[in-house]
């Protein structure tokens, strides 16, 4: 499915499908945007910040250089923070491809969205155990406590993007594990990491 003038909230990081992430709303425009989404129940799309600013300075109105895929964003959850910022969770669903930039006159960057086929279920299996352990202990961060994740512990696409979501790893990376090839090589790039970052 292609939808046209999709609003995007460009930022360094990424989010994954099934991954949860807090933000913080200050401009006008995303305010507009989030409060849109909360009235209609609609969604918009999180895609990396690679070069330029998401910030609109002097008028100029072409959009910034992003990553050609991004993450659908759904608002899971709200509150008012006690530095008076909106305060929003979120948490990704299917892919999307990126396409035909513009600025929009109230300055969201939008395109043309491709959407991507939701990802189906997948049965974990007994050799990605350990991948599984590592999130639980994930679960008990009092920040990830916070976020509330709600994973089901059969699906290995949601244990693999709620872990890739979580783990402190290049953005490079996370953004090319947006499109694996397939659920093992998702896994088995994950266990590699877990292996280099504990050394063994």
């Amino acid at each position: 499915m292609v939808q046209s003038h999709y609003p995007l909230f460009p930022l360094p990081t990424i989010l994954v499908p099934h991954g949860k992430m807090s933000l913080q709303i200050f401009e006008q425009r995303y305010l507009n945007l989030i409060k849109q989404c909360l009235r209609e129940s609609t969604t918009f799309g999180l895609i990396q910040l690679q070069k330029g600013s998401e910030l609109m300075r002097d008028g100029r109105r072409s959009p910034p250089i992003v990553a050609p895929r991004g993450t659908v964003a759904a608002i899971v959850d709200w509150d008012q923070l006690s530095n008076g910022l909106l305060g929003v969770t979120i948490q990704g669903q299917q892919t999307f491809l990126a396409n035909a930039l513009s600025v929009a006159e109230d300055g969201l960057v939008v395109c043309e969205a491709e959407f991507e086929p939701v990802l189906e279920s997948v049965p974990m299996q007994s050799v990605w155990d350990g991948l599984a352990e590592v999130l639980a202990s994930l679960e008990t961060h009092p920040h990830v406590e916070s976020l509330q994740l709600q994973v089901d512990y059969q699906d290995a696409w949601q244990v693999g993007y709620h872990l890739l979501q979580l783990l402190p790893l290049e953005e490079s990376l996370k953004l090319e594990l947006l499109s694996p090839t397939s659920i093992e090589h998702l896994m088995s790039t994950l266990d590699q990491v877990l292996t280099e970052l504990s050394g063994d």
